[in-house]
């Protein structure tokens, strides 16, 4: 009788052994499954972002007044001459920020090699482009006003201004008159920052970006011969008519 109770108890207690195993075994797996739904993904992000918001947010433009639009577009436009092999030297980037008033200082000197913001100072708007504001442009021979887009630095020489540089305008209807209306970099004492306090706006030229007399042979040298420069603002009619901003054509053109 006692042999017979162990030969029943001993197939028990194994089965027994053998499903709480079982048991164990499921619970954690399931766990796990579980643990490993609620992780969340990690997001895909590409090299170009990273780079493009580490540079504007790294060189703290946002601090210096330059709004990211700005930014964005002269990089977009920038890398669109580049590849057109129009930029002879790709390390500096020049931006005017006409979305700023003239008492500002918006003109920004970037060194893209160094991720160095190399000037930042005031620059004159066309006399008739607007008082504190440039909120009208042209491309047409004696319209005293400033045009907007893409231009690519020249050569430098000595002018009715003293020391100035040539702008190449690279946009077609917009600011391809350049050379001919005579839009160039030059000083101008017009353009200071006692002027500015004074009465709310520096002096404007007439369609040239003129910046002040103490700087400006740094500034023209160090962007002269091949630079881009790009003159900003949030104007309709130049977003609605550039090609070289034109998100669905730029890498047909």
């Amino acid at each position: 009788m006692k042999l017979k109770l162990k030969q029943l108890v001993k197939p028990l207690i194994f089965g027994l052994t053998i499903s709480l195993f079982a048991f164990l075994i499921t619970t954690f797996t399931t766990t796990n499954k579980k643990a490993a739904v609620a992780q969340p993904a990690t997001p895909t992000i590409t090299t170009d972002s990273v780079q493009q918001i580490s540079l504007y947010d790294s060189m703290r433009l946002d601090t210096s007044g330059l709004s990211k639009e700005a930014f964005e577009s002269a990089l977009q436009g920038f890398e669109h001459l580049e590849e057109k092999g129009r930029i002879r030297n790709a390390d500096v980037i020049s931006i005017i920020d006409f979305s700023l008033p003239s008492a500002r200082k918006r003109l920004f000197v970037i060194d893209l090699k160094n991720k160095l913001l190399l000037f930042n100072t005031l620059v004159s708007h066309g006399r008739n482009s607007g008082a504190a504001n440039a909120n009208t442009f042209s491309n047409k021979m004696n319209s005293f006003k400033s045009s907007l887009g893409f231009f690519v630095t020249g050569d430098t020489y000595i002018g009715e201004h003293g020391y100035s540089l040539r702008l190449e305008g690279e946009e077609e209807g917009i600011n391809d008159n350049a050379l001919s209306r005579g839009i160039v970099m030059h000083s101008a004492a017009y353009v200071n920052e006692s002027l500015a306090r004074s009465q709310g706006y520096i002096g404007r030229s007439l369609g040239c970006p003129a910046i002040p007399e103490n700087i400006h042979r740094k500034v023209i040298e160090r962007i002269r011969n091949g630079t881009c420069l790009f003159l900003y603002s949030p104007d309709k009619y130049y977003s609605a008519h550039t090609k070289i901003l034109m998100k669905d054509s730029v890498k047909n053109i």
